[in-house]
């Protein structure tokens, strides 16, 4: 369930008039002139404050979004993995006619065979990773040589692969880092081979997956503090990692797509959702804020005869009241600017 902690401004403003004048506040000339006799029924305090408005959204507490592994080594599937087992560098993810497809870490994903001559940015992955797996010899660079082919020989010899020196299409997954198997497509006995999805996989990091309405993409940005309110009732700390618009199918034949945008969200300490494997947790994000201002009760603002708001200022056995420009509504306040306006001064509370 979403919920704004903060009021709306212009629906608050005109509650707050409504209000003035069902309660006889409304003055009948300038905005100090002395009401009479008259005392308020109850009074609140002018306070000095950081004031936050806040966006709660419900997210999903688990591993992220889910990526698609193809199949591409053309054979019959031999061996699978479990729904979440992981898998880290130089271990196999499947296989195929009882070889290996082999997970090595890299942004780039494979989408060529790499062979002496090729250069690029998955060549130098790759040779990061055959350095990492004790087949170095060599410095990373983005061009495959011979020292490159080489590396992959001793590599696919302790693979039990054929000892070419080219690493097929197919026969790596890069991943930015170790995996776990979210969910199976494919089975042991099937052919593969023509890039029909074998599985699909997450990274192993806790991540929450908030979808926001398009209107509140301003909330989302990347790098962004947003807090975390977990099942158990503790709030803990979070940042935007990833943003990204997605298409909803509909949900009804004449249903339209829906336009939403995924917020993904990690925790600053993983450690805080131990013992959670998947949840719905609430993100807080914060819409807006105000540092160091002067803020009364939202019902401390009376509509004035001529137009605009005040506040009933207290001063000993008499009132006057003081023209205000209200700012930022946030959790039954808001932030107020006016001429003799200060920390500490009471207010009147209208009935």
């Amino acid at each position: 369930m979403r919920r704004r902690a903060a009021l709306w401004a212009m629906g608050v403003l005109t509650a707050g008039a409504a209000a003035a004048a069902a309660s006889g506040l409304r003055l009948r000339g300038d905005a100090g002139a002395p009401p009479g006799a008259r005392r308020p029924p109850a009074t609140a305090e002018v306070t000095r404050q950081t004031i936050v408005d806040t966006y709660e959204q419900a997210g999903n507490l688990g591993y992220g979004t889910e990526t698609s592994l193809a199949g591409r080594i053309a054979g019959v599937v031999t061996r699978m993995p479990l729904a979440g087992d992981r898998v880290t560098r130089g271990q196999a993810v499947y296989r195929v006619d009882d070889t290996p497809v082999v997970l090595l870490y890299g942004d780039v994903a494979a989408y060529r065979p790499l062979a002496p001559g090729v250069t690029g940015a998955d060549v130098r992955q790759l040779e990061s990773n055959l350095a990492a797996l004790g087949h170095g010899g060599f410095t990373p660079d983005a061009r495959y040589s011979a020292s490159t082919a080489a590396a992959v020989r001793r590599w696919q010899r302790d693979l039990g692969l054929p000892q070419t020196g080219v690493v097929e299409l197919g026969r790596v997954l890069f991943a930015p880092g170790e995996i776990r198997v979210a969910a199976l497509t494919a089975g042991v006995n099937r052919s593969t081979g023509g890039g029909d999805e074998v599985l699909r996989y997450t990274g192993t990091d806790r991540r929450i997956v908030v979808l926001l309405d398009v209107s509140k993409q301003r909330l989302a940005r990347a790098g962004v503090a947003v807090g975390v309110r977990l099942p158990d009732g503790r709030a803990v700390a979070g940042r935007v990692e990833r943003v990204s618009t997605v298409v909803e199918q509909p949900s009804g034949p004449d249903a339209p797509p829906e336009t939403r945008i995924e917020t993904v969200v990690a925790l600053a300490d993983p450690a805080t959702a131990a013992g959670l494997e998947a949840a719905v947790v609430t993100v807080v994000f914060t819409a807006a804020d105000r540092r160091d201002v002067l803020t009364v009760p939202v019902a401390a603002l009376v509509a004035l005869a001529e137009g605009g708001y005040g506040v009933e200022v207290v001063d000993g056995a008499t009132t006057h009241y003081v023209r205000v420009e209200p700012g930022l509504f946030a959790g039954g306040r808001v932030e107020v600017t006016g001429d003799g306006l200060r920390e500490g001064l009471t207010v009147g509370m209208p009935a």
